[in-house]
């Protein structure tokens, strides 16, 4: 397989010669930056990170800064979420739409203060987007990327090797919330949050000096807890319902429609309200399922989504798919029509190589 040549537009992060170091063997690129796919496999990260702790390299969850006296103001035109009660501790997630309420980005909202607010944004040029609502609005706020990469520690034994490396007070954080903590000569940001279902913390490292120094010893206090460097699982996130934008839903997609209708209760006006609205009132016409699919763990390759059927009309799209070692079943994130969006109801779907059977699941496997 031909590599990735790093480049200006194709970049590296802090932490890529101790991913590679590590051996990686996939990557993706994710926001202009290069994302390990897996490391020994799927299948062995998944299990490892089900029972141990892992390293993840998430510099890709690039930071879009907004600060000035119109930053609240900002925040709460671009989501349906309500901002006006987020502590300053405290991580939203928070979906982001255009006009029509098709779904931009769904990142993680930091809020550093009451003017000061990161967004830790999902693949996606958001930055541009928030630039020219801040030009033609003229507000009074400043948009720009800083020079912050998280480091994701997941997995069953997270909090005691954050503790080790960072201190004891990690483990009051409580979920969606963070401290600024120390390391060598300066302080993060560190949250508890994460993109698995196993537990763990992000680490905002602010400056790429500090990169590979965090990682080393990360590496070095975790020996005895068989500490390895991983990435996002796409078993693992599917089993948990954790939904890729861009993927399993897209700005053809509102946020009702992905099934994020507890994130719309902004009582302010935002962009796409109309339409978040009436969906809320009278239901969306699709909506994301959990999805199960016969056979085997022997999936083809997914890579422009397999067509859902019912007596061969397409009724849904499945974007993400894998073989789950731990409930013996293909699991599956659907978007699926109305009329057939009920649990128990057995569908069909066209893999490019096959049809197979598939049914709605009442709820995620974890």
């Amino acid at each position: 397989m031909a590599g990735i040549v790093p480049s200006r537009r194709v970049r590296g992060t802090p932490f890529s010669a101790g991913v590679q170091a590590a051996g990686a063997k996939a990557y993706t690129v994710y926001n202009h930056m290069l994302l390990p796919s897996y490391f020994e496999s799927y299948k062995a990260d998944y299990l490892h990170l089900k029972n141990y702790v892992q390293v993840w390299d998430v510099s890709v969850e690039r930071q879009v800064s907004v600060k000035g006296p119109d930053a609240a103001k900002l925040m709460r035109i671009i989501s349906p979420r309500d901002m006006n009660k987020m502590a300053k501790d405290q991580c939203y997630y928070m979906p982001i739409c255009d006009d029509n309420g098709g779904m931009l980005n769904d990142p993680v909202a930091i809020k550093l203060a009451e003017d000061h607010y990161w967004l830790s944004i999902a693949d996606g040029d958001l930055l541009q987007f928030l630039l020219g609502l801040a030009i033609g609005s003229n507000f009074e706020v400043e948009i720009s990327e800083p020079d912050v990469s998280p480091l994701a520690i997941q997995g069953p034994k997270a909090e005691e090797l954050t503790a080790r490396v960072l201190g004891d007070s990690v483990r009051d954080i409580k979920f969606f919330r963070y401290k600024k903590l120390q390391f060598l000569d300066t302080q993060f940001v560190v949250a508890r949050s994460g993109w698995s279902k196993q537990g763990g913390f992000e680490i905002y490292v602010d400056g790429t000096e500090y990169g590979m120094p965090l990682w080393e010893a990360f590496f070095e206090a975790g020996k005895d807890l068989n500490v390895r460097a991983g990435c996002p699982n796409l078993i693992e996130r599917i089993e948990g319902g954790l939904l890729s934008f861009g993927s399993d839903m897209t700005r053809q997609n509102t946020p009702v429609e992905a099934g994020l209708a507890k994130f719309c209760n902004s009582p302010d006006d935002y962009l796409g309200k109309a339409t978040i609205e009436k969906q809320k009132r009278d239901g969306p016409d699709r909506i994301v399922c959990p999805i199960s699919i016969s056979g085997d763990d022997d999936l083809p390759d997914n890579d422009t989504g397999w067509k859902v059927l019912f007596k061969n009309n397409q009724v849904g799209l499945i974007a993400s798919a894998a073989w789950s070692p731990d409930f013996q079943t293909n699991v599956a994130i659907g978007m699926i029509e109305r009329d057939h969006w009920d649990a128990g109801t057995v569908l069909n779907v066209d893999t490019g190589a096959d049809i197979r059977s598939a049914e709605v699941q009442e709820k995620f496997w974890i």
